[in-house]
């Protein structure tokens, strides 16, 4: 019996942030996060409506009904994006994103990307590319490194 590759641990954590992301409620991107430090998930999130209220898969996408493009009027969304939702989780259980490394689907809109920042973050590992480049400039001046990377594949190896 052949056994699969056992994957790197950068396609593992995005291959769980892939997962992560299969729980958004968003119509037009399915995103998710992971943090991560010493190879330990601190916290996950993903882009949906705030906790207990309706979202855009009951009532519509707010964004495509005023013909607004990706990555631009963020504060006409229902949503909370997934690096928010990380942030948020990790604050609500007391724990420290501070030197960690955020494993994403996507790479940060600039709101996002300024959080982070303030959150300490060290890196951020992406193999998807969301409309706003905005982020670029501002990890760089904040020593934030950036790594995208390939997709991971979307089959999981089971032993059976």
């Amino acid at each position: 019996m052949k056994m699969s590759a056992r994957p790197g641990i950068e396609e593992y954590f995005l291959k769980i942030a892939s997962v992560v992301a299969e729980r958004s409620t968003c119509r037009r991107h399915h995103v998710g996060a992971v943090a991560v430090r010493d190879k330990h998930i601190l916290a996950t999130g993903y882009n949906g409506a705030a906790s207990g209220l309706k979202d855009c898969l009951e009532l519509g996408c707010l964004r495509d009904e005023m013909n607004i493009p990706s990555g631009t009027r963020h504060e006409i969304c229902r949503g909370i994006h997934a690096e928010q939702n990380v942030i948020i989780q990790a604050g609500l259980h007391g724990v420290s994103l501070e030197g960690s490394t955020i494993y994403c689907t996507h790479t940060p809109c600039v709101l996002c990307a300024k959080m982070l920042v303030n959150a300490r973050i060290k890196r951020y590992v992406s193999f998807g590319r969301y409309n706003d480049k905005g982020f670029i400039s501002l990890f760089k001046e904040a020593g934030i490194e950036v790594d995208i990377k390939k997709k991971p594949p979307s089959r999981i190896s089971y032993l059976d």
